[in-house]
């Protein structure tokens, strides 16, 4: 899937397949649907919002599609109180005050003569933009995003976990990809960034935002998908005994647990089983190792009533 005379930017994707092939290349693995999300956020200049459960690879896809079109990445991880100042900018007094002071001389030379208070503060405000301008100004990861030298990405993790509030500041400037600053005026962006938004469902996010965003939710791989995953990422592991990881954890997501095993924790428990020189997965392994995979006692509990069950997956 191609739109009519494609780009030949190296910052911009192709088509469908040149999006899979790209973030295959800097090593995400990418479904249909993840593809095509992807491509359309990238060529219709749109955030995209990636819903799905913890450790299925969301914030691995933005850090990818940064790297896919060599676009500079920028992380904003949300959290209960983040406000503007965090995300947009700070001033660097300290550095305005030693400036101010290397300008002494300066200044008292620019309001020599003057009759009046009033024309003294007038000579100053003529003045302003020596003491408030951008080299003053600490950019945090959306200015960043926006007034950076090179194409960007910016990822915004875990948008669930801001406020409401947040949340209505941030469709503000990204639809409008500037920012104003009351001394400086409005700051626009130096190349449009491409904009990545996670959310492990905290809470429900707004119509608003959901309607001005694109829409992608990730779940749990499938089997073939996950073995080449694990193919892929751990080349040691044996093609055995990842078929045999796959099938355990395809198990253990039909359990009833608190938290079902993601993609990271079925890469973790390859992992370890690997450097174990386990060459095929046992009952015993299954017991010796469970914890690498299942982070709850009672999942634990119910895991092991099960256990030659989920070894012979």
């Amino acid at each position: 899937m191609t739109l009519p005379f494609p780009p030949t930017d190296t910052h911009t994707l192709r088509g469908v397949e040149d999006a899979a092939t790209r973030l295959e290349q800097v090593g995400y693995l990418a479904s249909p649907e993840i593809a095509t999300a992807s491509f359309l956020a990238d060529r219709l200049a749109k955030p995209i919002l990636v819903e799905g459960p913890a450790g299925v690879g969301k914030t691995e896809l933005a850090r990818a599609l940064a790297q896919a079109l060599g676009r500079e990445f920028i992380r904003l991880q949300c959290y209960e109180g983040l406000d503007e100042t965090k995300a947009l900018y700070e001033w660097e007094y300290a550095k305005q005050l030693l400036y101010t002071q290397l300008l002494k001389d300066k200044i008292g030379e620019l309001v020599q003569g003057a009759g009046t208070l009033g024309e003294a503060a007038e000579r100053l405000a003529a003045s302003d933009a020596v003491f408030f301008s951008e080299r003053f100004l600490l950019p945090r990861p959306v200015l960043q995003a926006l007034r950076s030298e090179r194409p960007a990405l910016l990822l915004v993790d875990e948008i669930d976990k801001a406020d409401p509030e947040f949340e209505a500041f941030l469709l503000e400037v990204l639809s409008d990809n500037a920012v104003t600053i009351p001394e400086l005026g409005t700051l626009s962006a130096r190349h449009v960034p491409r904009v990545v938004l996670t959310s492990n469902n905290a809470r429900e996010l707004s119509d608003a935002l959901k309607r001005r965003c694109l829409h992608l939710h990730i779940g749990f791989p499938d089997r073939e998908r996950e073995l080449r995953i694990i193919r892929q990422r751990l080349p040691e592991v044996s093609q055995t005994l990842a078929a045999q990881v796959v099938e355990a954890v395809a198990a253990l997501r039909e359990l009833d647990l608190k938290k079902s095993p993601s993609i990271s924790e079925t890469l973790d428990w390859a992992r370890g089983l690997a450097l174990l020189n386990a060459e095929a997965l046992s009952a015993e392994w299954v017991a010796a190792t469970l914890n690498l995979v299942l982070k709850h006692e009672a999942d634990l509990e119910k895991a092991r009533e099960q256990l030659a069950r989920i070894a012979q997956a």
